[in-house]
């Protein structure tokens, strides 16, 4: 990395992209053509007497010379069923439906895939290097995410407002609800993903009003392209959904693969503070992960969250945790036991509210992800502020207005600076530092405020040094270059860092490495 990249980490932006195409077929057209991880629909008109939800089955296989892959169809009201489906490889696929009705049985057609076009298409994002992401394509990606649980469902203005903030934030990942949450006023009149009526639902059939609402957020969120972590189950509940019998979650659970699935920028949340929703067990909870895992035909990135108890993450059909803890230096012994990626998705909250987890400092909060990627995992942001005339919590969905995000975005853009494959902590356990032995070394400082220190450097390679202050967002050269024990004469204060990245091979090393002493 250039010194002048790192002078120009704050002023980083994030590009939102561009409206990516869908192409859409009614069966048997075959002239569509759609990229790579982008959409192809097909729309059938078919019966709609009785319950189509429950009562009519579709599914298509879609072909690509030796490959097939089976994606399941949905009915959307109004007498037409859809089925989408993501190509993950360019050329020319083909397809053929299947059902139990006859009129939408056998129909046939093809599209061709190309390259993508769309400024941010990557592809999904998958675990890679074992603790870290990265998308389809081998573009490398580190979550630097969100709360905002009702983005999906909440009004047009509140959602935008949302919307506009994460892009200026440029965070690139959000946690939000697919079943909906109380959001003030009269609850009857929210929008709701199943028929209701005199405070009964009917578990059989759903809303596709609601469904479709959800998906104009979740293209909203793939035009900028934010990762839309989407949690399934959630206690925040007013209708009875949290309580809903086995049969009624496992065809909620279908129904919303079937709809979601195909948009690149899904991951799967089986829940939401799993071990407050009283009405289920663990049973459940493994058996909506392994529902999850068989109905969605790309295998999107799947995570539970907790309250108290962890899940166990070591389960084969987590690919990363997801933690609501800050007790950082426990991450080393968690990477050891699941060997998968850590996501501190709730820290606590910067806020000013009088709850124990909604009142930390902006600064407290960039502390957080600070210690998160030094200890080799992330973090995700939340805010909840109070609003004296009613306005929503950017938690819920919202204007955001605290000070930490921009702190954030320095962050996120010095790791995409110094590094494509993530950081991984060291096992030494006296000082905070992340990175490539002998290519790279990130160290935070935290409380800790020396004037000096001796950095214990590879006598095998030159490096150069750069001061950083992640709250000021500053960045400043160290003249020189360092090898071995390196003496820095630091500014003394706390909370800074230094990135050390190696230059070129030191051919005749002449001094020792030092040893570390404890900055805690």
């Amino acid at each position: 990395m250039h010194r002048r990249d790192l002078l120009k980490l704050g002023a980083a932006t994030l590009a939102t992209g561009l409206t990516p195409a869908i192409a859409r077929a009614t069966a048997p057209e075959s002239a569509a053509t759609v990229e790579q991880w982008g959409l192809f629909e097909i729309t059938l008109p078919g019966p709609s007497t009785g319950n189509p939800f429950k009562e009519v089955t579709l599914t298509a296989t879609f072909t690509l010379e030796h490959r097939t892959v089976q994606v399941t169809g949905f009915y959307d009201g109004d007498a037409t069923y859809r089925i989408r489906f993501m190509p993950d490889a360019t050329g020319r696929w083909t397809y053929q439906t299947a059902s139990s009705a006859p009129e939408l049985a056998g129909k046939t057609g093809a599209f061709t895939c190309t390259a993508p076009t769309t400024p941010g298409n990557h592809g999904p994002v998958i675990v890679r290097h074992e603790y870290h992401f990265q998308h389809a394509d081998g573009t490398p990606y580190f979550p630097f995410g969100t709360t905002t649980y009702a983005y999906l469902f909440t009004s047009d203005a509140n959602a935008d407002l949302s919307l506009e903030g994460m892009k200026q934030a440029r965070f690139n990942k959000t946690r939000i609800c697919v079943l909906p949450k109380p959001l003030g006023g009269d609850r009857e009149k929210q929008i709701l993903p199943f028929p209701r009526a005199n405070t009964i639902n009917d578990l059989t059939r759903f809303n596709p009003t609601y469904f479709q609402l959800l998906e104009k957020r979740l293209l909203a969120l793939q035009q900028a392209n934010i990762q839309a972590d989407l949690i399934l189950f959630h206690p925040y509940d007013a209708w009875g959904y949290k309580s809903m019998p086995a049969e009624a979650d496992d065809f909620y659970l279908r129904y919303a693969i079937a709809r979601l699935s195909a948009y690149r920028n899904v991951w799967w949340a089986i829940a939401n503070e799993y071990d407050l929703v009283k009405s289920k067990t663990m049973s459940d909870w493994d058996r909506f992960f392994r529902i999850t895992a068989a109905e969605d035909p790309y295998s999107h990135l799947r995570s539970i969250h907790h309250s108290g108890p962890i899940y166990d993450n070591s389960k084969p059909w987590v690919t990363h945790a997801s933690l609501q803890r800050y007790d950082f230096e426990n991450t080393a012994e968690r990477r050891a036991a699941w060997r998968k990626p850590i996501i501190y998705d709730e820290m606590q909250y910067e806020g000013d509210i009088d709850r124990r987890w909604g009142n930390l400092s902006a600064e407290e909060m960039t502390r957080r992800f600070w210690l998160a990627l030094v200890n080799g995992a992330y973090g995700s942001h939340g805010e909840v502020f109070i609003s004296e005339n009613g306005e929503a919590s950017w938690s819920d969905a919202g204007r955001l207005r605290g000070d930490s995000p921009a702190r954030i975005a320095f962050l996120r853009a010095l790791v995409e600076k110094i590094t494509a494959a993530g950081l991984n902590a060291p096992e030494n356990p006296y000082y905070l530092n992340a990175g490539t032995p002998g290519q790279l070394y990130l160290y935070y400082l935290d409380d800790h405020r020396p004037a000096r220190y001796d950095f214990p450097l590879p006598t095998t390679a030159n490096f150069r040094a750069t001061l950083i202050d992640p709250w000021d967002m500053t960045v400043t050269p160290v003249p020189g270059t360092h090898s071995g024990k390196s003496r820095i004469q630091l500014p003394g204060k706390p909370y800074q860092a230094i990135v050390f990245e190696k230059i070129s091979d030191n051919h005749n090393p002449h001094t020792e490495a030092a040893k570390p002493e404890a900055l805690d």
